[in-house]
């Protein structure tokens, strides 16, 4: 038995299809929302996708349970419906602050008082949120990282005025759905793993943005010098180029600035989001 019973995903993207995954492969029951019927049907077709990763990682003796996983999930588009008899709701909307403080008025409003909120985002401090819940205390920060089963860290940040109970609550459920759990003592802009990985992309970026080498360049020295699996724009890739766009488009760094120009232009405009649509920096067809 986990410590939450029933537990909502908000936003059923490319990581808050990954979470759904995870925590419904441990037994836990699941409900996840997204806003239409299309992001919904999008968000399945992740799925299926998630299992062949998953299989392929893990051997094809996993396949029935991770399908089982799959169809034990329950999707819908109505949010009141789908955090009803929440015990956890984690929240993975898209990485704009006004859109997840209106989320979180909704989310307020709708789930039972005994419901604790945890946000997945990359770059905002829990802090910048937790007036909207409506119940600070019992809000905090749950941070995947991509390929949840693979690079199985959870990231747990409370701010001030979490529960320390609460906090203690989320960390014994990270472990229990196989994460490894990494307490934060303080609220930290991108937690221990974005703090290391964000100026890694940036530097690289830039280089890009002032014409020193192409991305396949970049990667390969990356790759060949440090002995590191993925270089800079392979990583890109995974977390997705729509996700690197908007935290580039609420920097106020000149050269922030300058990069999200040149990926919506060069990538978003064109379809290209990284692995999830087959290409962006390179190839997945």
């Amino acid at each position: 038995m986990t410590t939450f019973s029933n537990v909502t995903v908000v936003g059923a993207g490319v990581l808050g299809a990954q979470i759904a995954f995870q925590i419904a492969s441990h037994g836990v029951a699941v409900r996840a929302w997204d806003v239409d019927a299309d992001a919904v049907a999008a968000a399945e077709g992740r799925l299926r996708s998630i299992v062949e990763q998953y299989v392929a990682d893990l051997g094809d003796e996993h396949r029935q349970a991770a399908e089982e996983a799959v169809a034990g999930i329950v999707f819908t588009t109505d949010l009141a419906e789908a955090v009803a008899d929440a015990d956890l709701v984690v929240e993975a909307v898209p990485e704009t602050l006004e859109l997840k403080q209106g989320v979180y008025a909704r989310l307020a409003a709708a789930a039972p008082e005994r419901t604790v909120f945890a946000t997945n985002s990359s770059t905002l401090l829990p802090s910048q949120l937790a007036d909207a819940t409506g119940r600070p205390e019992k809000f905090l920060a749950l941070h995947f990282a991509n390929h949840i089963w693979r690079q199985n860290t959870a990231e747990v940040m409370g701010s001030p005025r979490t529960d320390p109970a609460v906090f203690d609550q989320v960390v014994a459920f990270a472990g229990e759905i196989g994460m490894v759990p990494i307490p934060l003592h303080k609220e930290q802009p991108g937690y221990v793993l974005n703090s290391l990985l964000v100026p890694f992309l940036g530097a690289a970026s830039e280089l890009v943005l002032r014409g020193v080498a192409d991305p396949e360049t970049i990667d390969a020295t990356w790759r060949i010098g440090t002995g590191a699996p993925m270089g800079p724009f392979q990583i890109f890739d995974v977390v997705g180029l729509r996700t690197a766009w908007a935290i580039s488009a609420a920097s106020d760094e000149e050269g922030a600035q300058l990069w999200a120009d040149h990926l919506k232009t060069n990538y978003l405009d064109q379809g290209k989001l990284g692995v999830e649509s087959g290409e962006g920096f390179y190839s997945y067809r």
